[in-house]
């Protein structure tokens, strides 16, 4: 017990010291995956991290030194990205965003379309990739329409029920934790907004891309199918991806 002549010191230390902050409160629970969806390890091979998701090896991310190859020149003749842009129906006032968005290649084309009215947000877990993709924007003159978001390996850091549209360019089969970032993705969706996923066709052998940066239609539509998406249509629109819709189901009426 502190001597009586030290107790108004104390006292008076002690109604100096900042109010104590209150805990935050703990975060909605993630949804537990189903038992199809689980993780297994398995052999590790040379373009893989050897972790395992519905059979399927997950590949290694491409690093920010591979943004030469985003911005290649001859990108759009080879992929034919102008035609993928115009499949997507974007509007005016559109909020989208961009997953796995780089060094912003596809980003700035999508801030154009959806005018000064749309938000583009730039989901990325590099942040030297989100340093390009904000010099690339800012170029462009469309920085004022791009949210750059620093996610995580497991959380993409958007906010839910907003976006009309999420994009994944050559990007879902590299993602460490495919099923905690599409449960998210898919909460950040409006009732009815779409997700779309364009891969490198894995069913056709012509296509020059390592077979683990390549998806099958079935692959991916099985995947999909342990979370609330709608498989829309396959557009048969590019000459070496696919390009898959998925859509959020609106409310029934």
């Amino acid at each position: 017990m502190p001597s009586p002549r030290l107790l108004p010191a104390l006292l008076a230390f002690a109604a100096a010291l900042p109010a104590a902050t209150p805990p935050p409160a703990p975060a909605a629970a993630a949804p537990a995956a189903p038992p199809a969806a689980r993780y297994e390890t398995g052999p590790r091979t040379r373009d893989g991290i050897g972790k395992y998701y519905f059979g399927r090896e997950i590949s290694q991310v491409m690093g920010h030194l591979g943004a030469g190859w985003l911005e290649r020149a001859e990108r759009e003749e080879e992929e034919r990205t102008d035609l993928l842009l115009e499949a997507l129906r974007l509007r005016p006032g559109d909020a989208v965003a961009d997953f796995g968005a780089g060094s912003g290649y596809f980003t700035w084309r999508i801030a154009q379309r959806v005018g000064p009215t749309g938000r583009v947000h730039a989901v990325e877990v590099q942040p030297l990739m989100l340093e390009l993709l904000q010099a690339n924007v800012t170029r462009r003159g469309v920085a004022e329409r791009v949210l750059p978001v620093l996610g995580t390996a497991s959380d993409p850091k958007l906010p839910e029920g907003v976006l009309d549209l999420i994009l994944l360019v050559d990007v879902y089969h590299e993602l460490e934790f495919p099923f905690e970032v599409t449960a998210a993705l898919a909460r950040a969706l409006k009732p009815g907004g779409r997700l779309v996923l364009v891969e490198y066709r894995g069913e056709d052998p012509e296509v020059p891309i390592k077979p683990l940066h390549k998806m099958t239609v079935a692959q991916v539509r099985r995947e999909m199918s342990v979370h609330p998406l709608e498989f829309v249509e396959n557009l048969g629109v590019l000459p070496r991806q696919h390009l898959l819709v998925f859509r959020r189901p609106a409310p029934a009426r």
